[in-house]
C-alpha cells in the first residue's frame, strides 16, 4: 500500500505528459492527408474495441441510469473530438489554456446538476477564469474578448463539455469507472463518425495503407487507452487538488513541445491571462478540499 501514493502520482503525471504531446500526431496524420475527423474516428474507435476486449464481461442490461451514461459518452466525445480539432488547426498554447477555463464551467454545472453552492473559493475561481479569459483573448480591433477563430472556439467548447462530463461522472457514481470510460470512446467514435459524414471531402482510404499511417495510428491508439486507463488509476488513489496540479503539468508539456515542433510563441499578454487560468485550476484544487 505504501507505493500505491507515488504510483497515482506518476500515472497523473504521465498522463499530463502525453496530453501535453498527443496534438503532434493527430497534425502529422493531418499533414498526411488524414483530416481531424477521421484521425479521430480511427484513434477513438480504435480505443473503443480495445476497451470492448478487456470488459466484454460487463453485463450491460444491469447497467443503471443508460439516460446518464449516454450524456457522458455525448459530452466526453465532444470534448475529444473539438479538442483534436482544435490543436490541429489552431495554436496549441491558446486552445489549451482556453480548454482549461474549464473549473469555471465546473462551478456552473455543479450548481445546476449537483445543487453545490458557490462559497468565497468558488467566486475566486470565477473571477480569475473570467479575468484571465478577458486579458488573453482581448483584441482592440476585434472590441470584444472573443476566441479569434474556429479553432479557439473549438477549444473553449471542449472545455466546457469536459466540465459537464466531469460533473455527470460525478453524479453517476453508481456506474462502473471502466464502462464510463468506454462510453468516452463510445460518444468520441460516433460524433467524429457523424462529423465525417457531414463532411464534403472523401475519406481517403488507399492512404490506411501506408505504413506510416499505420503506425501513427497505431501509436496514437495505443496511448489514448493506455493514458485513460492510467489516468482513471490515479485518480482513485490521489487527493482531487492534487490531481488537479499534476494535470496542469500538461500545459508546460504542449508549451515545450509546441515551441520546439513548430514553432510556436505566446505573447506577454497570452501568458498573462494564461497564469490567470492556472491559477483558477489551483484553487478548484483548493475548493475541492473545502467545498464549494
Amino acid at each position: 500500500m505504501a507505493a500505491t501514493k507515488p504510483m497515482a502520482i506518476a500515472s497523473l503525471l504521465s498522463g499530463a505528459v502525453v496530453w501535453g504531446i498527443i496534438w503532434y500526431p493527430y497534425r502529422l496524420l493531418e499533414q498526411a492527408g488524414i483530416g481531424g475527423a477521421f484521425s479521430s474516428f480511427l484513434t477513438y474507435g480504435g480505443s473503443l474495441l480495445l476497451c470492448l476486449f478487456f470488459i466484454h464481461k460487463v453485463e450491460w442490461r444491469k447497467i443503471e441510469s443508460p439516460w446518464l451514461l449516454l450524456a457522458i459518452a455525448l459530452s466526453a466525445g465532444w470534448t475529444n473530438l473539438a479538442y483534436v480539432l482544435a490543436v490541429i488547426h489552431g495554436e496549441v498554447m491558446r486552445v489549451l489554456l482556453l480548454f482549461y477555463l474549464a473549473p469555471l464551467w465546473t462551478i456552473l454545472f455543479a450548481r445546476i446538476l449537483l445543487m453545490e453552492r458557490l462559497r468565497i473559493h468558488g467566486y475566486l475561481i470565477v473571477f480569475l477564469s473570467i479575468t484571465g479569459a478577458i486579458v488573453m483573448l482581448w483584441r482592440p480591433q476585434l472590441g470584444l474578448p472573443v476566441p479569434a477563430n474556429g479553432a479557439e472556439w473549438l477549444g473553449l467548447s471542449a472545455g466546457v463539455t469536459f466540465a459537464l462530463s466531469n460533473v455527470l461522472s460525478r453524479r453517476a457514481q453508481n456506474i462502473e469507472v471502466a464502462v464510463k470510460s468506454m462510453s468516452v470512446f463510445f460518444g468520441a467514435a460516433v460524433l467524429s463518425g457523424l462529423a465525417l459524414a457531414v463532411l464534403p471531402n472523401p475519406v481517403p482510404i488507399p492512404l490506411l495503407f501506408e505504413p506510416r499511417i499505420l503506425m501513427l495510428v497505431a501509436i496514437t491508439v495505443f496511448f489514448i487507452f493506455a493514458v485513460t486507463l492510467t489516468v482513471q488509476y490515479g485518480l482513485s488513489h490521489a487527493p482531487a487538488n492534487q490531481a488537479i496540479v499534476i494535470f496542469l503539468f500538461e500545459l508546460v508539456v504542449a508549451a515545450l513541445t509546441s515551441w520546439w515542433l513548430v514553432g510556436e510563441r505566446m505573447s506577454l499578454q497570452e501568458w498573462i491571462g494564461g497564469l490567470l487560468i492556472v491559477a483558477a485550476s489551483l484553487f478548484s484544487g483548493e475548493m475541492e478540499e473545502r467545498g464549494v
